[in-house]
């Protein structure tokens, strides 16, 4: 059984990834995500024992961190409470007046104990907790650090410390909701209502109940609820949260319009094609908030490496401790330093700042209406070397016209073709059935589609192929055969998309080669090729073909992304390392095996999606080294009694910070073309 579930108060990346680690061993869970960016656990559970392993899960929660609540109603706010702020107010004014009471032994211990307590009464809560169930993490580290301070007479160090510690945690919090709600603001096209039409009534209702067929009203400046066709009105329709278009479109009756645009100007009435669950928005919010579950190699490293870091910290502060008291002599110098060290190594930084990173690398790409469906696809994307381009509805329009038809009988002949073509989906049989225009209903029997070869029929006893032909024109050729004989040829032209031409040059400015693959003959694939001035091209391609030709680029090394549209293009979408498809012209089985989609088919994104996946990769890498030398050098500086307690708190709390603002520059990023 899946199950998902809020997270209320996790506000550590380190305490996400050691609850994930303690619920995956719990028997019974099969699979547990959690998502420290959406505060979200994603689990899959035995169905037979569902009650006491859901139990277990809140159990082991509260032992792993007793300030986290799990809940199935929508998340509440994870950010600082008044009450906290209040508390830690308080708790500076009082370390402050011990300043000015040493003389006065009884009242200076006991402000001092309630000053410390009211500063971080979370952290020690926590800390003691997770020692009972034999759990260390930087809870025990800081508690360890500040009342070992205490005890060496340093009790202002000690106080700073707790101070420092907990107003880096309010920033830290207040740094990762700013983050959330920045990539909740990019997707809150997710429309509250829906205006119902019936027997001339209008009623207000929930998208999630409007069934099919329906006929809902929209009205300016309200948002399209669900996925429909416009059969009443023109206006203009705002698609920047589902597109990343900033400029309006037109729409009128027979126009198509997805959930989550804004109509502008004026009422339009809808017919609904899609129930709530399947429509555009829908897709969106759940790509968006499930995409970091399937997580990078750098985030994976950084988890298993989190997981034994704490335990390498503690042992590590004890040889320091050791090694200074040999050499100095003096134990409570030994001791100082080696709380140091304790409070210089949290791994906060790393396990916050990398999967942060790449949530606000999915985010932006959201917003350019570029939807990928998990970080370790947006980490791939910056190491590509290839990309694979389908042809028909991908670098062409996919709107074909017929230019030229060649056959005895013109009437009879499109009668017989349109019989057999009505059944296809392909752009090639839709532009015929609309040249040919209505027909004489004919009955067919025993028909047959091959995937990329043609259809077979029968009719009057006769057996009919329709499919692709060979020409030295730049045209697509459809041969008619009857009882294997020619029949008659059409000749079709598609249209190159407007910016096929540049996005292929961005692309190869990106170092990267582009291949087009398509079932046309030659002579077509190589006109096409020249125009838009594509590296390498094959053509006669039946959907194995491309499965092959992918297969044998990967077996070369190549790290590889596959683009297309079709039903046909599945098996290559999955062959390659990032598959790309087409949000419009896509179909819904090509729009399940790609990993990226384009929502508004616009194939510049592309470049864009390489500069986010590259941009994101860096700011990955900056932050782990900034952290991992920051901390290196605190922690050489402090077991040499160089620095203070003071600065290794910066060398924890003010590297996480200024890590998690540096991964929130990923949302602010805009492609200079």
């Amino acid at each position: 059984m899946k199950k998902e579930l809020n997270i209320i108060g996790l506000d550590c990346g380190h305490c996400a990834l050691t609850l994930e680690k303690y619920l995956e061993k719990i028997n019974g869970v099969n699979e547990c995500i959690v998502n420290f960016s959406t505060s979200k656990i994603f689990l899959d559970i035995d169905d037979e024992k569902y009650k006491s392993i859901m139990r277990e899960i809140y159990k082991t929660t509260k032992q792993v961190n007793p300030s986290v609540t799990l809940s199935e109603s929508v998340n509440n706010d994870n950010g600082t409470r008044v009450y906290d702020i209040i508390l830690y107010i308080i708790g500076v004014i009082l370390g402050i007046v011990t300043l000015f009471l040493k003389t006065k032994l009884v009242l200076f211990y006991v402000l001092l104990i309630i000053s410390s307590l009211l500063l971080g009464y979370k952290t020690y809560y926590k800390a003691i907790v997770q020692l009972k169930g034999f759990k260390v993490n930087e809870n025990t580290l800081i508690t360890i650090s500040v009342y070992g301070a205490i005890l060496l007479g340093e009790s202002m160090e000690g106080i700073m410390v707790i101070a420092l510690y907990t107003m880096g945690k309010f920033l830290e919090s207040k740094a990762v909701n700013y983050s959330r709600k920045s990539i909740s603001n990019l997707i809150t096209s997710q429309p509250e209502f829906a205006v119902i039409l019936s027997d001339g009534v209008e009623k207000k209702v929930k998208p999630e109940v409007v069934q099919i067929d329906d006929i809902i009203i929209v009205k300016p400046g309200e948002k399209v609820p669900l996925d429909g066709i416009v059969i009443e009105g023109n206006a203009t329709a705002d698609k920047r949260h589902l597109t990343g278009e900033s400029l309006p479109i037109s729409i009128k009756a027979g126009d198509t319009i997805e959930s989550g645009s804004i109509i502008l100007d004026s009422a339009v009435t809808i017919k609904v094609t899609s129930l709530y669950k399947d429509s555009t928005v829908s897709k969106i919010l759940n790509l968006v908030s499930n995409a970091t579950n399937k997580k990078s190699k750098t985030e994976t490293f950084i988890s298993k490496f989190s997981s034994y870091y704490t335990l390498g910290v503690i042992i590590s502060a004890i040889i320091v401790w050791g090694i200074t008291w040999l050499i100095l002599g003096d134990i409570s110098t030994a001791i100082y330093r080696g709380l140091i060290f304790l409070v210089v190594s949290c791994p906060c930084a790393f396990a916050i700042s990398v999967p942060l990173t790449y949530f606000s690398g999915i985010g932006r790409c959201s917003k350019n209406g570029i939807l990928i469906k998990g970080s370790n696809y947006l980490d791939y994307c910056s190491k590509l070397d290839t990309i694979v381009f389908d042809k028909t509805g991908t670098l062409t329009t996919g709107n074909f016209k017929v230019v030229k038809v060649e056959c005895e009988d013109e009437k009879k002949f499109f009668e017989i073709v349109v019989a057999g073509e009505q059944n296809s989906i392909h752009p090639i049989a839709k532009a015929i059935c609309e040249y040919a225009g209505k027909q004489k209903k004919i009955k067919i029997k025993n028909y047959h589609e091959t995937s990329g070869s043609g259809i077979e029929f029968e009719f009057e006893d006769d057996k009919y192929f329709i499919g692709r032909g060979s020409s030295k024109e730049s045209s697509t050729v459809v041969t008619v055969l009857k009882n294997g004989k020619h029949l008659g040829t059409i000749y079709l032209r598609d249209e190159i998309k407007e910016n096929t031409v540049q996005v292929i040059k961005d692309i190869k400015d990106l170092k990267i080669k582009t291949i087009m693959l398509t079932g046309d003959n030659n002579y077509v694939a190589k006109c096409v090729a020249n125009e838009i001035g594509i590296d390498e091209y094959n053509s006669k391609l039946l959907p194995q073909d491309k499965f092959k030709i992918l297969d044998n680029l990967k077996k070369d090394g190549k790290r590889i992304s596959f683009v297309g549209d079709g039903i046909n293009d599945a098996p290559a979408l999955t062959m390659s390392d990032v598959g790309i498809s087409m949000g419009i012209m896509g179909s819904p089985a090509t729009i399940e095996c790609s990993d990226v989609v384009i929502a508004d088919d616009n194939l510049s994104k592309i470049p864009s999606l390489i500069k986010i996946s590259k941009r994101t990769k860096r700011i990955v890498f900056q932050n782990i080294i900034f952290a991992g030398v920051t901390k290196l050098t605190f922690l050489v500086l402090g077991a040499l009694g160089i620095t203070g307690m003071l600065l290794a708190v910066f060398a924890d709390v003010g590297v996480t910070l200024l890590a998690i603002l540096n991964s929130l520059r990923v949302l602010l990023y805009k492609d200079k073309k």
